[in-house]
């Protein structure tokens, strides 16, 4: 019987949708990307237009695949279980608590078709899932962490994904064990609230990168987004002393203006995270520093507004996910006075995305000349390889030879809209 799998949202999620595919797997399903007899819909939450996205992905599956099982689970079920259960598309509906019964959960609908609501509150230990194959991908993602304890004023995720919890050392240096002879080179460690890993098992993120930067198969570790102001001199010192983590650092702003941040419940000022990303780019050269910047949000003035866009032109970010905010029913923010008119959103948006496109074109043109150890990944549908820097600088190099999943040195040559083009070359 074949299974696909549709995944929204983030690298927690593609992580989790390869450990579900693998328990189908291991029990007899076979896992494909065309018309199949169960699709998995792994759900993300995280704005209102992340619900939209859920309910047109139930939609098109069932019109395509009428007579398929499809199963409904992650953070939307989670976070809004009437919401998800009255989505009639869907067969099956499981939250983010138990993901270990759904083969049994397909088994039963397959004998009984009778539809299936089955949502359990999060537990306090951490479920335990391995993944040592991602089906095509050259770089494994390890979730590492679920759960936040933070409650931004804006955001469900901690209703979806509970409080924080964390992978035990020992389970994570054998996945990391399996994934470096699987033939893996790199690997993302991920997680809802990354830099809260072992606060419940009295360790620490600098425990976790030590372990993966431990297995010798494995040449690259790098880090999904982080919260800023977790990290310290003391931790970014750690760190540094990895030669094999990669120097590429989200570090989720939301806001560069302290009253915005105050009303979001953020835990830093502007001051503090400009003074973290100094911290990195000291010990770690041609550090790449990413980010999310949300606009618009309840009650931003248009001189909050200016110091945000301000903070994002003197900062430089490599790169920018820019977004409106949207109100999020359960969330406190919802109900703050002050909401921005949609056309005014819309407006902020496009100034941001102008500043940071500018700054993007500037790190790109900041690469031009260096030589880099680049990652291939995949052959362009123009027949040019693509692949990865350390700092996840995208260059396309011009070769007839298969190098995908080889890490080969590159001189990057021009800087492009949204990546470099590079020719390989015999040394570093």
């Amino acid at each position: 019987m074949k299974v696909s799998a549709i995944t929204l949202g983030c690298k927690v999620n593609q992580y989790e949708t390869q450990a579900m595919l693998a328990q189908l797997a291991q029990a007899g399903f076979t896992i494909c990307d065309g018309p199949a007899d169960v699709i998995l819909i792994n759900s993300c939450t995280v704005t209102a237009q992340s619900d939209h996205k859920v309910r047109q992905a139930l939609h098109r599956a069932r019109r395509e695949n009428p007579d398929a099982v499809l199963v409904l689970t992650g953070c939307m079920p989670q976070a809004f279980p009437e919401r998800a259960a009255s989505l009639a598309d869907a067969d099956i509906v499981l939250g983010n608590a138990n993901r270990s019964g759904l083969t049994q959960h397909i088994l039963n609908y397959l004998s009984t078709h009778q539809r299936i609501v089955d949502i359990e509150p999060h537990g306090k230990t951490f479920e335990k899932m391995q993944v040592t194959d991602f089906y095509e991908r050259t770089r494994a993602f390890v979730k590492i962490e679920d759960g936040c304890n933070r409650f931004c004023t804006y955001c469900i995720i901690p209703y979806a994904r509970g409080r924080v919890r964390s992978k035990p050392l020992e389970d994570l240096r054998s996945e990391l064990a399996q994934l470096g002879k699987h033939g893996y080179r790199e690997v993302v460690l991920t997680g809802i609230n990354l830099p809260a890993y072992g606060q419940d098992l009295g360790l620490t993120l600098c425990d976790a990168v030590d372990a993966a930067c431990a297995v010798p198969e494995i040449q690259r570790v790098r880090l999904g987004s982080l919260e800023p102001e977790q990290l310290s001199p003391e931790v970014i010192a750690r760190l540094a002393a990895q030669e094999k983590l990669c120097p590429q650092f989200h570090l989720s702003l939301q806001s560069g203006c302290d009253a915005t941040l105050r009303r979001m419940n953020r835990h830093y000022t502007a001051d503090e995270y400009r003074t973290i990303v100094q911290n990195l780019r000291r010990v770690f050269p041609n550090a790449a520093i990413t980010t999310d910047i949300m606009v618009g949000f309840a009650g931003e003035t248009e001189e909050e507004f200016q110091q945000s866009l301000a903070f994002a032109r003197e900062i430089a970010f490599a790169k920018v996910h820019v977004f409106p905010y949207s109100q999020r029913p359960g969330t406190r923010a919802a109900d703050f006075p002050g909401q921005i008119q949609k056309s005014e959103k819309e407006n902020r948006c496009h100034q941001m995305i102008a500043v940071t496109q500018e700054t993007r074109r500037a790190f790109l043109q900041q690469q031009v000349g260096r030589t880099e150890p680049v990652l291939f990944e995949r052959r362009r549908e123009n027949g040019a390889l693509e692949g990865y820097t350390p700092n996840y600088t995208s260059v396309l190099v011009s070769s007839a030879e298969e190098l995908t999943g080889k890490i080969l040195p590159v001189k990057v040559t021009e800087a492009l809209e949204d990546s470099c083009r590079g020719t390989l070359t015999g040394q570093l």
